[in-house]
């Protein structure tokens, strides 16, 4: 499966997860264990926080690609941000497009991503951008409540068949399943 054809799903409101590269550590989902969803559907949250098994005012973040994210949102003097460390004001010609994404201030936990970061996670996103107009998607992590981040590939299956994710891509190996 092509990185076109995901952001389709994702475009159509699927929810896709992905498993590629190494492990993330620590809070963050950074694209190599995500959820990833339609930022401009309203019910975003609900939906991805019922899909989790998880309470309704748990985090979520967006990624956006770099050369994207000073037109979106209030970076100021920060220039980018690899690791969703910051909630960051969108602009407010964008606040109606990306609801699924926004925190009541409107504000997002956002991730910059280049090429050269995250190949298959970044041409997810410029698909998407091609498809939709909108540089950036909605991005949590790959687990259920309560439970660790996946890990290994089996994690990946297991936490797709337990839950109502629609589809599970592996990007190294063209791979979509569901």
């Amino acid at each position: 499966m092509k990185h076109r054809e995901v952001a389709n799903l994702i475009a159509n409101q699927k929810i896709v997860s992905i498993f590629q590269g190494k492990c993330e550590a620590g809070p963050r989902a950074l694209g190599n264990r995500s959820i990833l969803y339609d930022p401009r559907d309203s019910d975003a949250q609900k939906k991805i926080n019922r899909i989790k098994h998880r309470e309704w005012y748990r985090p979520f973040a967006a990624t956006i690609l770099f050369e994207y994210a000073h037109e979106w949102f209030e970076m100021y003097s920060l220039e980018e941000s690899k690791f969703m460390m910051y909630a960051i004001e969108a602009k407010s010609h964008v606040i109606d497009i990306i609801p699924g994404v926004l925190h009541v201030d409107n504000t997002c936990r956002i991730q910059t991503v280049t090429e050269e970061q995250n190949y298959h996670y970044y041409h997810i996103i410029r698909e998407f951008y091609d498809i939709t107009g909108v540089p950036l998607i909605f991005n949590t992590s790959f687990n259920l409540a309560g439970e660790v981040m996946v890990y290994t590939e089996e994690d990946a299956i297991s936490t797709l068949n337990r839950s109502d994710i629609d589809y599970l891509y592996f990007p190294e190996k063209s791979l979509c399943i569901s």
